[in-house]
């Protein structure tokens, strides 16, 4: 006999914890499966984000990045702090403390709203039900009226340098090294290569990032990716373009790589290899005998606008269906669907999710890029201001990067706006509450921004789209 609930939600990752929460403070019955455990076998709530990803990548990002301040930086600003040396472990300790202090508040939080928290494996069976085997071998059924699936994502494996976990490992590994490699290889030069590669060059490592494209982060905008490039080689980064991997072999402590780029092949070696090249949805087993559940063209679950697959009373939220594998948009997503079942009718706007890149600075942008909106011959007008023209960015001594509004030439609303600054992902919330009540350039310009900040430069940059600026000298109009 099966347990029965109201709500089912396979993942307590950002997208299925959202979503069961959600479903229980509406008075679901609801049920959370997830089968991440700690090293001491104990519940890990909160999927790769919060166990191996989002949240510990941060915490060495900054790390890294005061390491390095106190480094280079804290003399010119007359802070004399003698001889700085790195402790890696303790820094690896913090890294794990915070881990651990957000996978149980994931815990608290499901329990206090009264989810019904199971570990395990889950797999969908026919007619809405769910097996679960736990970590001992145990196998139970559950049954429930929906279904939320939000199984999330795993790093690519690439056949040309496959991981062994030591020498070559994925973005999980790339967190757990205990010393800092003299050489890194990143072989991927995206979000994760990015960020993965700064933490370690802060921390002294030679990083070269081969990447396969010939365009460097062809998604942001090209004026935004043009500085960044040169931001981060400045940093010590190299980053080699077009550059297709084609065989790695590991030789006596190091890894040989191979790669070929139009000027032929070539050959380097590195004493560690982070794989890095993307991510896919983790489906592998998720579905039983008979469960005939629709994939799109990517591999990832088929959903339409509301996330319902093609099963009935079957959702599915996060980095298993289309669109970007970003939390945030499987959190809304999650939310989404746990109001539809109770007859609400919100939707998730997929014309304003942010993207970020938490290097130093941050690269952030909403909306579309300049390039994009001028290949569908839509009218533009742009409007950029320069973090070195900003007093609270001097102020700071942050002053690397640019903020830059495009909007519409004739209605002149918001169509994107695009953002390399230190703390660039809260400065882009600003940008996606304005798009997503439909601001024009002249909202923002119209409205009070404190002073000294560094969000004065999204008012100065929404004012530069129509020539009115006033900390910069205004582009003449053609």
């Amino acid at each position: 006999m099966s347990e029965a609930f109201d709500v089912a939600v396979i993942g307590a990752g950002p997208a299925g914890y959202h979503a069961a929460i959600r479903a229980a403070q509406l008075g679901l019955k609801t049920v959370c499966i997830d089968r991440w455990v700690d090293k001491n076998g104990a519940a890990a709530l909160g999927g790769t984000c919060l166990n191996v990803g989002c949240i510990p990548s941060k915490a060495l990002l900054d790390a890294s990045h005061k390491f390095r301040q106190a480094l280079s930086e804290f003399n010119e600003l007359g802070i004399k702090t003698g001889k700085v040396s790195l402790d890696l472990d303790q820094m690896q300790a913090h890294k794990g403390k915070v881990v651990q202090s957000l996978t149980q508040g994931v815990a608290g939080l499901l329990k206090s709203n009264g989810v019904d928290v199971r570990l395990g494996r889950a797999r969908l069976e026919v007619d809405n039900k769910i097996s679960v085997i736990d970590h001992t071998g145990n196998e139970v059924s559950l049954s429930s009226k929906a279904i939320i699936l939000a199984p999330g994502s795993k790093p690519i494996d690439i056949a040309a340098c496959p991981m062994d976990g030591e020498q070559i490992v994925d973005s999980t590994g790339a967190l757990e090294f205990n010393e800092v490699p003299k050489t890194l290889g990143v072989i991927g030069a995206g979000v994760i290569g990015l960020e993965l590669g700064s933490v370690w060059a802060r921390l002294g490592s030679e990083v070269v990032l081969l990447e396969a494209l010939p365009e460097f982060l062809p998604a942001a905008d090209r004026q935004l990716a043009k500085a960044a490039l040169k931001q981060f080689e400045r940093q010590g980064l190299e980053i080699r373009l077009g550059a297709k991997v084609i065989n790695s072999v590991p030789k006596k402590g190091r890894v040989e790589v191979e790669y070929q780029d139009n000027d032929g092949k070539h050959k380097v070696s590195f004493d560690r290899v982070i794989v890095a090249v993307g991510r896919v949805p983790d489906i592998d087993g998720l579905c039983g005998d008979g469960v005939a559940l629709a994939l799109d063209q990517r591999g990832a679950i088929a959903v339409d606008d509301q996330c319902q697959t093609s099963l009935p009373n079957v959702f599915a939220v996060g980095d298993a269906v289309r669109g970007p594998m970003l939390a945030h948009k499987g959190m809304e997503e999650g939310i989404m669907v746990a109001e539809r079942l109770v007859g609400s009718k919100p939707q998730v706007n997929y014309d304003t999710v942010p993207s970020v890149i938490y290097t130093h600075p941050e690269i952030a942008w909403v909306g579309e890029s300049e390039q994009h909106l001028t290949s569908q011959e839509i009218p533009i007008k742009v409007g950029m201001f320069p973090l070195a023209a900003s007093g609270r960015a001097m102020a700071s001594n942050e002053t690397e990067g640019l903020i830059k509004v495009v909007a519409h030439a004739e209605t002149d609303r918001i169509l994107g706006v695009h953002v390399m600054a230190a703390h660039g992902s809260e400065l882009i919330a600003e940008a996606v509450i304005a798009m997503e009540f439909g601001a024009s350039a002249e909202d923002l310009g119209l409205t009070m921004f404190a002073h000294p900040t560094l969000s004065e430069g999204l008012h100065e940059a929404a004012l530069a789209v129509s020539g009115h600026a006033i900390h910069i000298a205004n582009r003449k109009r053609r």
